[in-house]
């Protein structure tokens, strides 16, 4: 199997997540309807999504963006990402669009697809692990954006389709990283640092809240179980 083979194969396989998380989560909502605990299981899963987000961040995001880039690029790229995250968040608010896990998960699961693609390049066995990571990122995050895209408005139907269009994004993202950034190391910082800004503004603006639900203590819980999984993924990518 060559090179741009297994590049295929192993994002299309951490993106494929993307797509099953939306179906999980269309189960669990016409299956579990009626079932007394729904609404904390859906907020430990908001949670734990959310946990893993911020491990993708805090683990691999940012400090993979530090390792390119002096001080003032770095600052810059990262407000960047944070402002822009947060004039769009208020656009689709007036709009009454409720999309933030979707797009928490979009700015962590592309440049991380593109970063796949340049790590490929010159270690396959770390791409490979950091493929397994980002498929598991995808399920809880795509679960979440499902629910997201229904409360926006959008169909069962076309939420699923979006979701499994979306998945496709992660194969263009690691060729994109194949074909012109394995040479280009602080273009790809600069991609994770902007990413960090806004995925870190769309935690605690959007996704934190979300998960809160008045006297129960599992949904906070699942963000730690996230944060973990976070944990072991970097532990594994970096043994």
């Amino acid at each position: 199997m060559n090179e741009i083979t297994k590049i295929i194969l192993f994002s299309g396989l951490s993106g494929i997540t993307v797509f099953l998380g939306g179906i999980l989560a269309r189960i669990f909502l016409s299956k579990f309807e009626n079932y007394s605990y729904k609404i904390e299981i859906n907020h430990f899963i908001t949670a734990f999504g959310g946990g893993i987000i911020l491990s993708a961040l805090a683990l691999v995001l940012v400090p993979k963006g530090m390792e390119e880039l002096s001080l003032f690029p770095m600052v810059i790229l990262f407000l960047l990402g944070s402002s822009t995250f947060l004039f769009l968040d208020r656009y689709l608010s007036k709009k009454g669009g409720k999309v933030s896990q979707l797009l928490a998960m979009l700015m962590d699961f592309v440049p991380e697809a593109i970063a796949l693609g340049a790590i490929f390049a010159t270690d396959t066995q770390t791409g490979t692990l950091l493929a397994v990571f980002i498929g598991l990122q995808n399920l809880p995050e795509s679960f979440n954006s499902y629910q997201d895209l229904t409360k926006s408005g959008f169909e069962s139907k076309k939420s699923l389709i979006i979701l499994f269009l979306l998945s496709f994004s992660g194969i263009v993202g690691a060729l994109i990283g194949y074909y012109f950034l394995q040479d280009q190391p602080q273009v790809t910082s600069g991609l994770m640092l902007f990413a960090s800004g806004g995925i870190l503004y769309l935690i605690f603006e959007d996704i934190a809240p979300s998960a809160k639900l008045e006297h129960k203590w599992l949904p906070a819980f699942g963000a730690n179980i996230g944060f973990l999984i976070g944990i072991v993924g970097e532990k594994l990518i970096g043994s």
